[in-house]
């Protein structure tokens, strides 16, 4: 009674197995595996892998960015589900493999000699033909000529109505080797997944799992990193970075993970003895390369190497890659620019990659701790002035259709605008945080760069997040190539006395003798201009509670107290006067300092406009003082990849197995021919038939020269259910 469930139980759950098997060994899986791969590897190629969580957010938003993290897509590769996904195909290719890799070999081995008369007809390629000689000597002349041209032919003898043993059947196969493609190129497929699983992060994510591994979140030294966050120096696989500063060592390769890191320890230490790099004429690096020592640290041998880009070294297996570069710890002096015109210039000195605190004083009083976070030093910037003082307008006089058309044509590299690459000198990077954690980016350059327009100017870089691009305050160089009569007429702003000095100034400059009641009102109209630009009587309000001035204050104060109608010419007016103001005071700073007062030419008109423009831009400078890189002991460090990946030579082997499978299945035909020999009075009467696996122009060529050469017959052309031939 219960013999018969138990029995449709296992009947059941067979075929569950069965059902299961067949779709794991479907072609339609193995596609739609390498589907969800191929999609998969192309969001790994668009979106930047293994970048911080911010980068995300500043990018997609706050939802995108957690569902990217959720999905694993900041880091495809090593993904839980992309690895199941190859383990995946990895079976069903096997399968696949199992379930037909022993009928096509057993179809290799076998001539297939035991067909019959009668299937030789329904051949679409056959031919028949009387030969001379007895059956057996027919047989074994056109066994003797197949095999010359390569085939492989087996005889088989058979009766026939006209007595035993008197009929011969020949039968010839080439182009085994069709099959055998496809066994290699299923294989390769199996390899190079393996490959790939076991040099990917697999036999990591088996060591935090079963061995007690977890990410290391924090900071502070390596050395201080507790052994649970470290990988051992026998692990069989892995792919890390390695940083190593000039004149220093380094043993610990960092492998990062979606939630931290790991530190896998190496079985030696890489000591960086100098980092080269070289430029191109226009600044442009051109060679990267690091000559290091490799310490054992069983043996204590040493090993010199010179390391390139796409010449790595090998050490005990593990492969040494110059990845790229970075500070290695340079030392910076930097000058503490006021740039509110009340602060007061300071120095400091620091480590890229270190910070120092302050206090700054608030408008209101109080105090505020700011970090100064020294982020990097660059001692070449190459930029692309080739568009500047160019309208893009075109000249149609002077088109050159031939000439247009060449340069759009040709090489990849040909580019229809001008460059003009130039080495700008160096630039400091960094931070300043508050209190609160919130922080800017600031990037500075040491000299000052000719743009394009006459005027050369100190570039100061700031941005709120690393999203956004660097917007740049132009601050002029005067002519003794500093910002000094920048800052100093900054300052001058905000006194009392040089401001009504250089009003009036300018308007004993300005005033005919003759009309001396013109003086006072002039000189109001100068001082209220003054006042307006340095914000002193200004409704523009800073983030820190500061009045703002600057050319919108001046607008701001037209909109106001003047007629739309007379305010265009108002404005002219007002900055006029305001120009006049400002030279003049410029003037007198530089007297007091004393410096050779400003020619009035062309050059001191260019300084004269770019620094109205820069003093307005500077009150919403979001800074009290910009900090300018003033002198600096370069340390560069080398970036290697170090990697250990045994399954690189599975990867290999699987390449050439796929090249041998593809080219086996696309340039060889399986063909095999039969030819059956019967008594036909005092010769032979043959019947020939071939198989190909594909239908080609080719193999209709083939056969029509083999029936022709073996038993001198034309082939007979099988005639469609239609009746055309």
């Amino acid at each position: 009674m219960s013999d018969l469930p138990l029995r449709d139980r296992d009947s059941s759950r067979s075929q569950a197995v069965r059902a299961t098997l067949e779709l794991l060994a479907s072609m339609r899986f193995a596609i739609s595996l390498l589907t969800v791969i191929c999609i998969a590897s192309v969001i790994g190629t668009v979106l930047k892998q293994h970048e911080p969580l911010v980068n995300y957010v500043n990018q997609f938003g706050p939802f995108w960015a957690q569902l990217f993290l959720a999905l694993k897509l900041n880091a495809v590769y090593s993904a839980w589900w992309f690895l199941l996904i190859l383990a995946f195909l990895v079976v069903s290719t096997g399968l696949c493999v199992a379930r037909h890799a022993p009928k096509y070999l057993a179809d290799i081995r076998t001539y297939k000699e035991n067909i019959r008369e009668q299937s030789l007809k329904a051949f679409g390629h056959r031919a028949e033909a009387d030969v001379s000689g007895t059956t057996e000597e027919a047989a074994k002349r056109i066994g003797q000529q197949l095999a010359s041209g390569g085939w492989k032919v087996k005889l088989q003898q058979r009766d026939t109505a006209a007595g035993p043993g008197t009929g011969w059947m020949l039968a010839a196969k080439a182009g085994a080797a069709n099959k055998l493609g496809y066994i290699a190129a299923h294989t390769a497929i199996i390899l190079i997944c393996l490959g790939g699983l076991f040099d990917g992060d697999l036999i990591v994510r088996a060591q935090m799992l079963l061995g007690g591994k977890t990410p290391y979140t924090g900071g502070g030294m390596i050395s201080e990193v507790a052994p649970e966050h470290r990988l051992s120096p026998k692990n069989p696989t892995f792919r890390g970075n390695l940083m190593v500063s000039e004149g220093t060592q380094s043993g610990t390769a960092i492998l990062a993970q979606s939630d931290g890191i790991l530190l896998q320890e190496l079985p030696f230490s890489v000591e960086l003895k100098k980092f080269i790099v070289e430029y191109y004429s226009t600044g442009m690096p051109k060679l990267f390369a690091s000559e290091v020592v490799i310490h054992d640290r069983e043996t204590g041998e040493k090993l010199e190497k010179r390391i390139e880009v796409n010449h790595p070294a090998s050490y005990k297996g593990i492969e040494i890659y110059q990845s790229s570069f970075d500070d290695g710890g340079s030392s910076v002096k930097l000058h503490a620019v006021p740039m509110d015109g009340i602060s007061q210039p300071f120095d400091v000195e620091g480590v890229i990659g270190n910070s120092t605190e302050f206090v700054r004083k608030l408008a209101d009083g109080s105090q505020d701790k700011v970090t100064l976070e020294y982020t990097a030093l660059r001692t070449i910037n190459v930029e692309n002035f080739g568009g500047q003082g160019k309208d893009g307008s075109t000249d149609v006089r002077k088109v050159d259709l031939k000439q247009a058309i060449g340069d759009r044509m040709g090489a990849g590299h040909k580019t229809t605008e001008t460059k003009d690459l130039r080495n700008i000198g160096p630039s400091v990077g960094y931070k300043l945080r508050d209190a609160s954690g919130q922080a800017r980016e600031f990037q500075n350059y040491m000299v000052p760069v000719d743009t394009g327009e006459g005027q050369p100017v100190f570039l100061l870089g700031v941005r709120e997040n690393q999203a956004d691009e660097m917007r740049y305050l132009r601050v002029p160089a005067d002519p003794e190539g500093s910002m000094n009569t920048f800052l100093q007429v900054r300052q001058a702003m905000q006194n009392a006395a040089l401001a009504e000095k250089a009003a009036r100034a300018y308007v004993q400059r300005a005033v005919d003798v003759s009309k001396p009641e013109l003086a006072e009102p002039l000189t109001q109209s100068a001082l209220k201009a003054l006042e307006l630009f340095a914000g002193k009587d200004s409704k523009i309000k800073g983030p820190d509670g500061r009045q703002l001035g600057g050319l919108q204050a001046i607008s701001d104060f037209m909109d106001s107290n003047v007629p739309e109608a007379e305010r265009e010419r108002a404005g002219e007016v007002l900055v006029r006067i305001l120009n006049g103001v400002l030279f003049e005071l410029t003037q007198q700073v530089r007297q007091q300092a004393g410096l050779k007062p400003l020619e009035n030419d062309e050059k001191t008109q260019a300084f004269m406009t770019q620094s109205v423009f820069s003093l307005s831009d500077a009150q919403f400078y979001p800074a009290p003082v910009v900090f300018m890189l003033q002198d600096f002991t370069q340390v560069q460090a080398s970036v290697f990849q170090v990697a250990r990946a045994p399954g690189k030579n599975i990867v290999y082997l699987g390449c050439l197995f796929l090249i041998i499978g593809v080219f086996a299945m696309l340039y060889v035909r399986d063909r095999r021919i039969w030819i059956w020999l019967t008594p036909a009075n005092g010769a032979s009467h043959a019947n020939m038939a071939l198989s190909t696996n594909r239908k080609t122009m080719d193999g209709d060529r083939e056969f029509t020269m083999l029936a022709d050469k073996l038993i001198g017959a034309k082939p007979v052309q099988k005639k469609t259910p239609g009746g055309s031939v």
